[in-house]
């Protein structure tokens, strides 16, 4: 018996669905997992620099929708074809047993950054590309607060936090995108329920997922105040999640595909950070189309003060060093 069809609006999240199961009943071992485009002769995207970076599971959208593709892509190849996000890999692993007393690591560490670097990811994929920065935003805090049947509560101060409360415009934004439901709930609380099937799966990594979320408030070191416009502070998070001590790098496409605008849009928001001394300085590479960008060193305050304390020096002693330029001219 034929299956009734499937409306416009849940077609796609069925198919996301039925690609999640066999993302996780056909996973590989690590070892054993290779660039499946380098295999098709990298006939998925234009020419560019070459295989590089690990090997992801990235999903494709192809034909305006009617055919999708997941396959095992590095990191490169990835970012260089069309209409194609990176599956968090907390869809798809366990989670790992916690170890009694542990004390919590500061925020901002590498599993926040790759959370809100994959959820950013996926927003670029899913949402129109005419979603507005702080709609973006917002969207991000729901995908990383939902439970494990995608409903979200996001408390008022949380939205006065982000200069948010009362902002009903970027909710219908998200609603007519097909991609979350408001449902009834106390002002000024917002509570929805998110439709993208996709998400319905993360249960790995919830915790991961919320220090990530608190950690997007405010993305040291690439943090900007809280009035600034929400174009900036998307900009600055995008590169927060591509940094690693006090240097950062990605391809100029990919920076403005995560944040829903033009490549040239972004040097111009680029060079506002660089002169609000945010960023010490930043460069593109014209040939490889990358795009560098470095920090202020910390104050030597902060050093001292961790070397005094005695518990993490070495790791600030280490991300107080400063990347050098050679190379990048």
């Amino acid at each position: 018996m034929l299956s009734p069809p499937l409306q416009a609006a849940s077609a796609r999240s069925a198919a996301l669905a039925h690609l999640a199961r066999h993302a996780r009943a056909d996973a590989l071992p690590t070892h054993l997992r290779s660039c499946q485009c380098r295999a098709q002769g990298c006939s998925w995207h234009l020419r560019h620099r070459g295989c590089a970076g690990p090997v992801l599971l990235a999903l494709t959208r192809d034909r305006s929708g009617r055919a999708w593709r997941l396959s095992d892509t590095c990191a490169a190849c990835a970012a260089a074809t069309s209409h194609t996000a990176v599956v968090p890999a907390t869809l798809l692993a366990p989670r790992r047993p916690e170890c009694p007393g542990r004390r919590p690591k500061p925020l901002g560490g590498p599993a926040e950054r790759t959370r809100v670097r994959e959820m950013l990811t996926y927003l670029s994929a899913v949402l129109p590309q005419f979603t507005s920065p702080a709609a973006r935003l917002l969207a991000l805090q729901c995908a990383l607060r939902a439970d494990t049947r995608g409903c979200v509560r996001l408390p008022g101060g949380l939205l006065r936090g982000m200069r948010l409360c009362g902002r009903t415009e970027l909710w219908e934004e998200l609603e007519h995108a097909a991609w979350l439901r408001r449902r009834p709930g106390r002002h000024p609380h917002v509570e929805a329920q998110l439709l993208d099937a996709a998400l319905l799966h993360l249960r790995p990594g919830s915790r991961t997922r919320a220090r990530a979320a608190q950690w997007a408030l405010r993305p040291a070191p690439v943090a900007v105040p809280a009035g600034w416009p929400p174009t900036v502070q998307l900009t600055a998070l995008a590169l927060a999640s591509h940094t690693s001590g006090e240097a950062g790098s990605t391809d100029l496409d990919v920076l403005a595909r995560l944040c829903g605008h033009a490549p040239w849009q972004t040097a111009e928001l680029l060079d506002r950070l660089a002169a609000s001394h945010v960023l010490t300085a930043w460069r593109h590479n014209r040939e490889t189309d990358e795009v560098f960008w470095w920090l202020p060193p910390l104050p030597k305050l902060t050093i001292e003060g961790a070397v005094t304390a005695g518990s993490g020096a070495g790791t600030e002693r280490r991300d107080a060093q400063r990347y050098g330029h050679e190379g990048w001219a």
